[in-house]
């Protein structure tokens, strides 16, 4: 019998915590390894083709979004995982066998497909089970594991890179993990049939847009959903120049692999653990207040590492950045749950997340093209207003989508 609900749920939802735990970590395995693998063993000098690997992740994902939502409605989320995984297992392989900087240019690609497959299936289906009135909750615990998993293999990644080498050590690692996810989610359970009894409650189980006036209501014809998707493009944006760029600023300035390390796994573990709160939170306040707050202090928290100078200050900056983007996560996601009709709200997920992911692509070709020209600081602090930005837009345009409610759980 189908249920909506956490407690009904528990099981399912903890598995799926599970699963995202490890899709996290495929990512986190290589943030503070790769950009120092496209400069030391590589020899690349421009910043622009070292940030190619983060702009074919964010192409390939963005793409792998949009497809993985309108594939979720009509095929399913287990086999959409399933997919993603398929698809993960081959990205540490090419790798460490690549012979040239395109080819880890492609596995990136591999993995921005497996990203977009697994996290899009593994976001659709935790909000199935937990019906409308935990959703912040539900999307909170997701990103807190996906994220914290991230920090984590951020950091231990780096750790193994040091003591062996920046290509092998970590991503047999990632092969491993790659396997564990896929194995795990051969036990997931279908949950479309949960999105529709939410719907049948609703009283209107056949909604009538298409897949193409779902995409242009996300992307420039519904306020809520418009101003979601240009905060989610701008959050990612700012992401991919953490991931792509700071490292080198950070060895630029003279720190060790470890300590980069460290840095760099700061920012996404304090994203992912703080996260199960704002996720909550948004629920008992509402979304907008978190997402425009959570802006601003990503902003400032960019800003101030050009300015700033050693290792404590800028693990504080990071640390600040992460808490920014936690407050905007969840938050994003829920907006486009609250707004959209439970049967196309997977396929909605997945054109929000293919505008937020597009900001890795468009990131990196910014950032890369500035860092080249005038400086990474440079690069650094452009994002940093273009963000700013965002979070006006949001706070100018972005209606309140939820109004706590009791309910029982």
């Amino acid at each position: 019998m189908i249920r909506l609900g956490l407690r009904a749920n528990w099981r399912q939802f903890a598995l799926l915590v599970l699963i995202n735990a490890f899709v996290g970590a495929m990512v986190g395995l290589e943030r503070a390894v790769l950009p120092l693998l496209g400069e030391q063993q590589f020899g690349l000098v421009s910043r622009a083709a070292i940030l190619a690997f983060v702009a074919s992740f964010g192409a390939t994902k963005a793409m792998a979004n949009l497809a993985a939502g309108a594939l979720a409605d009509r095929s399913g989320r287990k086999s959409v995982l399933l997919v993603g995984w398929a698809v993960g297992l081959l990205v540490p392989i090419v790798v460490i066998a690549a012979p040239t900087w395109e080819w880890v240019v492609f596995a990136n690609a591999l993995l921005g497909l497996n990203q977009g497959l697994c996290w899009s299936a593994t976001v659709s289906m935790k909000i199935d089970l937990v019906g409308p009135t935990r959703r912040g909750l539900a999307l909170g615990v997701n990103e807190f594991a996906g994220y914290l998993a991230l920090g984590i293999a951020a950091f231990a990644g780096a750790q193994i890179a040091a003591a062996s080498s920046l290509r092998t050590g970590p991503f047999v690692l990632a092969a491993v993990v790659a396997a564990l996810g896929g194995l795990a989610s051969i036990f997931v359970r279908e949950t479309r049939g949960h999105a529709e009894l939410e719907a049948f409650e609703l009283g209107d189980p056949t909604p009538s847009p298409s897949f193409r006036r779902v995409f242009a209501d996300v992307s420039w014809r519904h306020p809520a959903l418009f101003s979601a998707s240009q905060a989610g493009f701008v959050n990612n944006l700012n992401d991919g120049v953490a991931w792509g760029l700071l490292p080198l600023f950070f060895a630029g300035k003279g720190l060790g692999l470890g300590e980069v390390g460290l840095l760099a796994a700061i920012y996404p573990g304090v994203w992912g653990v703080t996260q199960i709160a704002t996720g909550a939170i948004s629920d008992a306040v509402g979304r907008k207040s978190l997402i425009a707050a959570g802006m601003a202090l990503q902003a400032s928290a960019l800003a101030a590492l050009v300015p700033l100078a050693g290792f404590l200050p800028w693990l504080v900056a990071m640390a600040a950045l992460g808490l920014g983007t936690a407050f905007v996560y969840p938050a994003l996601l829920a907006v486009v749950s609250d707004v959209v009709h439970p049967i196309k709200r997977a396929s909605a997920t997945g054109v929000y997340r293919f505008w937020r992911d597009a900001g890795y692509l468009f990131g990196a070709l910014l950032a890369g093209t500035i860092a080249d020209l005038l400086g990474i600081e440079w690069a650094i602090e452009v994002v940093a207003t273009l963000t700013l930005a965002s979070g006006l837009v949001v706070f100018l345009r972005l209606p309140e989508t939820h109004r706590p409610r009791r309910s029982p759980k």
